[in-house]
């Protein structure tokens, strides 16, 4: 049997597979590299950066398994892989903890100015009073999508003397009466409420433009906005033209349309309140370490005839 691993997932996803496996460690490959090569393998382990299309899946003879280091999946053509009777699977643990205090970290940065200032410092600039920032404790923070990181963004920030408010169809009950949170069932009577907004959803035809111009008119004038989940819930064009205007006080993105060019975004060269990482949310030493094991170890058993609890398709 032979893996492709790539994307520069953790040596321990290779050090795992290698004990059933021939194992490719390769950089990530264009679509018509995955073509050309993907018929020597029998599974695949990628992170965010490949795609794996539905020519790639059409393409592959041998193809039983794609694991995806990480949460998301809207880089891998699910349907496609159902069709041919590939299974796919994720990490649905293995980054919360990551994702969730980066949630707290960009939160944080923006409210207080601390990328500008920094900037401004390592130029020489002692400059306190045109940094002046806003506090969280006592405001109150939307959170839509209380899922695993969603839930944790909302503990920790309640743990900080914020007011949460919810918006999810699927919201457990009892992490809502944990968080002491205000639950609404529509959108609608959502936006006007929180200072903050956070958002943890994946992308799907749902959420795709969740926040635009029409959306951002709801909202409280001033209001901030953190999007660690997924580029594209948020229209980067609309939020422009709402920072420029200073209706939003600020945003702090770790997600974007295009990831392999950010100066194609309608946010790059923004000189408002705007913090952007390069989707850094999973990027620790420790969950690359927990991904890298938890998908390898999938795949592993796939391999192996077993199955897996972390499928996110039905074979």
């Amino acid at each position: 049997m032979k893996v492709l691993i790539t994307d520069k997932c953790h040596d321990r996803a290779k050090e795992i597979l290698s004990e059933i496996a021939e194992v490719d460690v390769l950089p990530t490959m264009s679509e018509d590299e995955y073509v050309e090569n993907i018929n020597k393998y029998d599974a695949v382990m990628i992170r965010s950066t490949s795609r794996i299309t539905k020519r790639i899946i059409d393409t592959s003879t041998h193809l039983k398994i794609i694991g995806r280091a990480g949460v998301g999946v809207d880089n891998i053509d699910v349907e496609a892989a159902t069709e041919k009777g590939i299974v796919v699977v994720n990490s649905p643990c293995g980054n919360t903890i990551a994702a969730a205090e980066h949630t707290i970290a960009m939160m944080l940065s923006m409210a207080r100015h601390i990328p500008e200032a920094s900037k401004r410092l390592h130029e020489g600039h002692w400059d306190k009073k045109n940094l002046t920032g806003v506090e969280i404790f006592g405001k109150t923070l939307g959170v839509i999508g209380l899922g695993k990181i969603g839930s944790h963004v909302a503990k920790v920030a309640k743990a900080m003397g914020m007011n949460i408010i919810v918006y999810d169809p699927f919201a457990r009950e009892e992490i809502v009466k944990e968080l002491d949170a205000k639950l609404v069932k529509d959108l609608k009577d959502f936006w006007h409420e929180p200072d903050f907004i956070t958002i943890h959803v994946p992308k799907t035809k749902e959420t795709i433009d969740l926040i635009n111009k029409d959306t951002i008119a709801q909202m409280k004038k001033g209001v901030r906005i953190v999007n660690c989940a997924r580029g594209g819930v948020v229209n980067e064009k609309d939020l422009r033209e709402a920072l420029d205007n200073d209706y939003v006080a600020g945003a702090a993105l770790d997600v974007f349309c295009d990831e392999k060019d950010i100066t194609t975004s309608p946010l790059y060269g923004c000189e408002k309140n705007l913090v952007m990482t390069p989707h850094l949310g999973a990027t620790t030493y420790e969950a690359q370490i927990r991904v890298a094991e938890d998908v390898a170890t999938q795949i592993k058993i796939v391999l192996q005839g077993g199955k897996t609890q972390n499928a996110v398709n039905k074979i």
